[in-house]
């Protein structure tokens, strides 16, 4: 009886302390039992699904979407790194970039091929080559292929870091076009196979950012 008691003094507390209902809808909650650690997150997901709420905060001015373009190539030049090593792989990925590159009005003198040794060396030349203050984007392709020994690992590891710490360092995007692959199938699929040419893919990526930098965050 005690507790039908309490139970019934602490709804009447909740109920009692609910703020009067408004005409903008933010605090018209339906009739139930709210507890009072629920109550504030209860009057946010009110106010979120309120449709005049929503249309406000989208439309709102001060928020800028500054996003790349693909059509705006013209004039963007571009570098591309190449790994020797595994050239049956790497030497259609680069020209499904070269592809992509022409049509999407990239000029052929706009675009330098560098070859290096293996995915291994991409990195410092990646970055020589953003240091240089010549290319918008540079582009790293290479194809690492899963063996017997942990050398895999360590050369995948390090291709990655390598691409991602040249792109910080050098302030231009370097595109991490390296396949990281358990066997040559697989390889060859993302090479221009069923699934598809990667290499075209980070093409793509690099006209976007090098748009984003040159047109949106100079």
């Amino acid at each position: 009886m005690a507790s039908a008691s309490a139970s019934a003094s602490t709804r009447w507390f909740v109920q009692s302390r609910l703020p009067p209902p408004r005409n903008n809808g933010l605090h018209r909650l339906p009739n139930t039992l709210l507890s009072l650690s629920s109550f504030s997150s209860s009057k946010v997901a009110i106010a979120i699904s309120n449709p005049t709420e929503r249309k406000r905060f989208a439309q709102t001015a001060a928020v800028r979407h500054l996003v790349g373009s693909v059509t705006t190539a013209h004039g963007l030049r571009f570098a591309v790194v190449v790994a020797r090593f595994n050239e049956i792989i790497t030497k259609p990925l680069l020209e499904g970039a070269l592809t992509t590159f022409h049509n999407y009005s990239v000029q052929e003198e706009d675009i330098d091929v560098v070859w290096v040794p293996g995915s291994f060396e991409i990195g410092v030349v990646a970055q020589k080559l953003g240091s240089s203050g010549r290319y918008h984007a540079v582009l790293c392709i290479g194809a690492v292929i899963r063996g017997d020994t942990t050398h895999y690992d360590a050369v995948a590891n390090s291709a990655a870091s390598g691409v991602l710490s040249a792109g910080l360092k050098s302030g231009v995007p370097c595109i991490f076009g390296v396949l990281t692959c358990d066997n040559m199938e697989q390889a060859l699929n993302r090479a221009g196979g069923k699934s598809g040419n990667k290499g075209a893919e980070a093409a793509l990526t690099a006209i976007e950012m090098a748009s984003l930098f040159v047109h949106q965050l100079k």
